[in-house]
């Protein structure tokens, strides 16, 4: 094993680029060591087989299995994302997209099963197996070993996951065309491992957030995660965008932006309708429970911002240029998906559209702070759909939330509380994963590095990081095919 292991590492060495890679196939090593090794000297099981859990709750099922398809539903959104995005940047990264959006929740989802469930629901005891932890951090659950192994906890995981893999992959689009891949994916475990779950623990995992007082109200509110998967994500993408840089050719010398044209513009609409199909897994699903006959209202909240949201922005553009921006409207549509995201259990339907219609000026105006003030280029528009949506969505919970839902009322039920609650929320959030990302990143930066080489990015990052393009310039003759004569006239050599 040791001779392999020499061999390997010694293959690697004798490439320049792959020196860099180096020290992160060694983390993964250790990590993989570590799990392997290490779990199976816990044996201790709860109800691994969910025998007693049926026996003790007969609705036990039900819920469970709607728990997991809504959380197969939202995993189908990496589907979505991957579109929507690939559709708004160049033929020449199509590759590297694909790439970064599958693998990225495949490594997240590892992070989260080995650290991220653990500092995010231990000490919660919401399930078997997470008695550990206080209200910053949980000990408890790693691996989903000893008393984790339960049928339960494991649901309540594969959910939990879907969601980081969620939050994680929103920043492929915003830094999209210049990352390197090996910097993406090193951030992509960090984030699914750490920074997520921290801060999800202080809403969600029984923290700080959840049991703060304030005038009375007790604990501020994100149902499925307008602060904890989308401003998390978004703000991610913010720092990831800014200090990678931006595209060659994005910024004229006066500052002033330049449109870089994506290639699909079907791509960006299936992606937009395979996100608001998935959707109705991460509002509904975040119940927990079919039995929780509120998923109706739930539900159509979620339709009604979503529509709501593309129409405003549709015709926000036709009112400005005369023309029908589909891309915008989608973009419209999104944005009234992340803010309905955090109230949709509390609200009422005519709240949703209030909801879904302003979650558009917050998207457009944090658009331009982004590109105009900060001259920040986000490729695909991340950051001002779901840091901009989210960020509203959150304040929505304060000001709409009539009381009819675990009896969280806000500003229309004269509940100041709830929004103060609202505001702290904000807070926190900005004051973990603003500088955790930033420390993030500029270890990657100084360490495997974050861009691609200028020769990289104008060729392309498909074949130097990849050796494939996703649309071949040359393709094979079919047998018994003349191959077209080329404009001088010479035929190709088809033997070469």
């Amino acid at each position: 094993m040791e001779r392999i292991l020499s061999l390997f590492i010694s293959g690697l060495s004798r490439n320049g680029r792959a020196k860099h890679r180096l020290p992160v196939i060694m983390v993964m090593l250790v990590l993989l060591l570590v799990a392997f090794l290490g779990v199976p000297l816990i044996a201790h099981a709860a109800d691994p087989t969910g025998a007693d859990t049926l026996k003790e709750n007969p609705t036990a099922a039900v819920n469970m299995a709607w728990t997991l398809i809504t959380g197969f539903l939202v995993w189908f959104m990496q589907l979505g994302f991957a579109f929507l995005g690939a559709g708004l940047i160049r033929s020449k990264n199509q590759v590297n997209y694909w790439t970064k959006s599958f693998m990225d929740f495949c490594i997240a989802s590892l992070g989260f099963w080995a650290f991220g469930f653990a500092l995010m629901f231990g000490g919660s005891k919401l399930f078997p197996g997470l008695d550990s932890g206080n209200s910053l951090i949980g000990f408890s659950g790693f691996f989903l070993t000893g008393a984790s192994y339960d049928v339960s906890t494991i649901m309540m995981w594969f959910f939990q996951m879907v969601f980081a893999a969620t939050a994680c992959t929103i920043v492929a689009g915003a830094v999209a065309e210049r990352m390197k891949i090996t910097a993406y994916l090193a951030y992509a475990f960090i984030i699914g491992a750490i920074i997520y779950p921290v801060y999800g623990k202080w809403i969600w995992g029984g923290g700080w957030l959840s049991t703060l007082s304030i005038l009375g109200t007790t604990g501020a509110r994100d149902f499925a995660g307008s602060g904890v998967v989308h401003m998390v994500g978004g703000l991610a993408a913010l720092i990831g965008a800014a200090m990678v840089g931006p595209r060659i050719g994005k910024f004229n010398k006066d500052g002033t932006p330049n449109l870089l044209k994506g290639h699909n513009l079907p791509y960006v609409v299936i992606g937009t309708f395979i996100l608001f199909f998935g959707w109705f897994g991460f509002n509904p699903g975040s119940t927990l429970a079919a039995t929780d006959l509120r998923i109706s209202v739930i539900a159509v909240n979620t339709f009604l911002a979503g529509v709501t949201g593309a129409l405003v922005a549709i015709y926000w553009t036709f009112a400005r240029t005369g023309k029908m921006d589909i891309v915008m409207g989608c973009n419209g549509c999104l944005a009234g998906l992340v803010g309905i995201t955090a109230p949709a259990a509390f609200v009422p339907p005519w709240a949703a559209v209030v909801i879904g219609a302003i979650a558009v000026p917050f998207m457009i105006n944090t658009a331009h702070i982004v590109e105009r003030v900060l001259k920040v280029d986000d490729a695909v528009g991340a950051v001002p759909v779901h840091f901009g949506g989210g960020l509203w969505g959150l304040l929505a919970v304060g000001i709409f939330a009539d009381g009819t839902y675990l009896g969280v009322k806000g500003l229309i039920m004269g509940d100041v509380g709830q929004f103060l609650l609202q505001l702290v929320d904000i807070g926190a959030l900005i004051a973990w994963v603003a500088p955790t990302s930033l420390l993030l990143f500029w270890i990657i930066k100084k360490t495997i590095g974050l861009r691609a080489s200028r020769e990289e990015e104008l060729q392309g990052l498909d074949v130097p990081e990849h050796g494939m393009e996703a649309y071949p310039s040359e393709l094979p003759v079919p047998a018994g095919k003349l191959a077209p004569v080329p404009a001088g006239g010479k035929m190709p050599d088809l033997d070469g």
